[in-house]
């Protein structure tokens, strides 16, 4: 049985997020074992290397999945690149060891943020890709906030997830804040990061920088360990999944 790595990108507008789900097949996971099935004739279950939101895209997500099709590795990339809709694109195929798994062998993640920070809109094409934010924001306050949220640490009042089983201790190596001309980008890299971290930390350190809360917050985020006590959450459609890191 052969195990295939893919290396995708994608537009997440248009679907509900990774995750399959029963109630509609506008699920990236959904679309592409849709497409798998037709390939191969088999139930095919596609492993990613985690679960972006509904709205997110995606430069190099990662998945993998098993057959018992004898089809070789070009025919399934040409077939991938053909069938495929527009808004899902394969930038790498390779056979991969029985035991290797998208999610679970996966070190880390980085991830980017994009803002639109002027009065007036960015141009037609691209304002679907940014947060737009009319207010200017102070840069160097959103970089203080950002060094605060590095290191090893306990993210739970930083993320959606409800279970209280489930750790929330997660490892960020770095958050780097760029700003040129009127675009601001976050990237964040760790070990991982749970549901709509990066969003909660997107959106708390904008406040930081609009000027609607302070650096010093942060520390009090932390320790109250609940959701309501941090920012808000940033939307989606502006945050891409860069990176899987093995």
């Amino acid at each position: 049985m052969g195990n295939f790595k893919l290396v995708l990108e994608y537009d997440g507008r248009r679907y509900n997020g990774w995750q399959r789900q029963t109630n509609t097949r506008r699920t990236l996971q959904g679309t592409i074992e849709h497409v798998l099935h037709l390939m191969t004739g088999e139930k095919i279950e596609l492993h990613g290397s985690g679960r972006t939101d509904s709205g997110v895209h995606a430069l190099g997500q990662v998945a993998n999945f098993h057959t018992q099709s004898q089809m070789g590795l070009s025919e399934i990339e040409d077939y991938l690149h053909k069938y495929f809709p527009d808004d899902i694109n394969l930038l790498d195929i390779r056979e991969m060891p029985e035991r290797f798994h998208s999610r679970l062998n996966a070190k880390g993640k980085k991830y980017l943020y994009r803002i639109w920070n002027h009065p007036s809109k960015n141009n037609i094409f691209n304002r679907g890709y940014y947060y737009h934010i009319k207010k200017p924001l102070n840069v160097e306050k959103m970089k203080q906030a950002a060094d605060l949220f590095t290191g090893t640490k306990d993210y739970r009042s930083f993320t959606a997830l409800k279970s209280k089983n489930k750790s929330t201790v997660r490892t960020l190596s770095n958050i780097d804040i760029l700003k040129k001309d009127n675009e601001i980008t976050l990237t964040l890299s760790g070990d991982g990061f749970l549901h709509r971290m990066v969003r909660v930390i997107t959106g708390t350190i904008i406040q930081v920088g609009l000027g609607e809360l302070s650096v010093s917050d942060i520390e009090e985020m932390f320790k109250k360990e609940q959701r309501s006590a941090a920012g808000f959450t940033a939307p989606p459609h502006a945050l891409f999944l860069v990176e899987v890191i093995y």
